[in-house]
């Protein structure tokens, strides 16, 4: 059975001590003349700078690169709130300058295992171990399409994801489009780890 062409960014499932994944993240700042869409799912870095209240701002991240974190919600106007007020429906942040600043919840544990789609020629279960770079596009209009870089997978610590493993499920085997399981190896509060 072939894999489902699915892409959603990175998904946290999990710690790597096996326990599930808690549902805490960090609320930081999307400066209002950001002019990149960005969605739940996404990777993303740090901005160098803070809102008005001293909450830490954040970019999307690059296709290299440290990574801070990955969205899991995003709001307009109230960071408490992570939704639009004025569109409840609404999962993107709009890739032009906002009227306001915009705030993310971001899990940025270096520990948490995240779920993620492989893009372009399939990895083989000898690639697991190593490390490689992910694609960073656009989302569509309700989640990203972040997804593995498969050309770029190699023992170089300073790659962004390190491969741990195929996910365990009925729908999911080797070959195109399958899903693995991803630690954030080049990320901001903790050093990469070559790949085996």
């Amino acid at each position: 059975m072939a894999n489902a062409n699915r892409a959603a960014g990175l998904a946290p499932v999990q710690y790597l001590n096996g326990a599930p994944w808690s549902g805490q993240a960090r609320i930081y700042s999307i400066a209002a003349a950001y002019a990149t869409k960005l969605a739940i799912g996404d990777p993303v870095a740090s901005s160098g700078t803070a809102d008005a209240s001293g909450v830490p701002g954040i970019v999307r991240a690059a296709d290299t690169g440290a990574i801070r974190g990955v969205i899991v919600g995003l709001g307009a106007l109230n960071p408490t709130a992570m939704a639009n007020p004025a569109n409840l429906d609404q999962t993107i942040r709009p890739g032009a300058a906002q009227p306001t600043v915009w705030y993310a919840m971001v899990v940025d544990d270096p520990n948490v295992v995240f779920e993620v789609q492989e893009g372009g020629t399939p990895l083989t279960a000898a690639d697991t171990g190593l490390n490689t770079n992910l694609t960073i596009t656009d989302a569509n209009n309700f989640l990203s399409q972040v997804v593995l870089d498969n050309a770029d997978k190699a023992g170089t610590a300073t790659l962004q994801v390190k491969l741990l493993g195929l996910v365990q499920r009925i729908d999911n085997a080797y070959g195109q489009y399958a899903k693995w399981l991803v630690k954030i190896n080049n990320h901001e509060l903790a050093a990469g780890t070559a790949g085996v």
